[in-house]
């Protein structure tokens, strides 16, 4: 899978847990400052990740991603 292709997964996916607008999101989105992110999200959002991408993520390791594209790094490893 290419990272645009996980890109991709992963925005539509941080579109649901944060209730945003995908069209708002991009690699450099930031989880405090643009997401305004509470844990409960984040909790979501690595299960939702976990189902739909086969991947085992920490969720300390996940809530440690500053951006959207620290995930995506994160997902990579995990592949």
């Amino acid at each position: 899978m290419s990272r645009q292709e996980i890109l991709e997964q992963v925005l539509n996916m941080v579109a649901m847990a944060y209730k945003k607008d995908v069209a708002e999101l991009s690699e450099t989105t930031s989880f405090k400052t643009d997401l305004n992110g509470a844990s409960v999200q984040m909790v979501a959002l690595v299960s939702e990740i976990e189902n739909e991408l086969d991947v085992a993520l920490m969720l300390s390791d996940a809530s440690g991603c500053e951006t959207i594209a620290d995930l995506i790094d994160l997902i990579e490893e995990e592949l």
